[in-house]
């Protein structure tokens, strides 16, 4: 269970990342509002995946989620540069988040 709620909650840190990036600096009230329930959210089901979760693999998963989220969100839906260099940086970090699962 531990996996799954690192899993919603990295997701979810994409999403308040996003939902910040259309709140306009807290000055939309929909999207600002929808940060702060996201970011709440997240760090909740953060904080249940470490119960169970070394904190060095919880902290890293969740942020790679979120690291290469934003990225694809960026690029797909906000039309953010593609290049060669930062897909092969995303796959970097992807690579490190399936070590980071082996190892633990």
């Amino acid at each position: 269970m531990a996996w799954i709620f690192l899993i919603v909650a990295g997701a979810l840190e994409v999403v308040w990342a996003y939902s910040m990036k259309l709140s306009e600096g807290f000055s939309k009230p929909g999207a600002s509002a929808v940060t702060i329930v996201a970011m709440i959210a997240s760090f909740a089901l953060l904080s249940m995946a470490m119960r169970q979760l070394p904190l060095g693999t919880a902290y890293t998963i969740w942020t790679g989620i979120g690291a290469v989220g934003a990225f694809a969100v960026g690029v797909v839906v906000l039309g953010e540069p593609f290049s060669v260099m930062r897909i092969i940086a995303a796959v970097m970090i992807i690579g490190g988040l399936v070590l980071m699962k082996i190892s633990s």
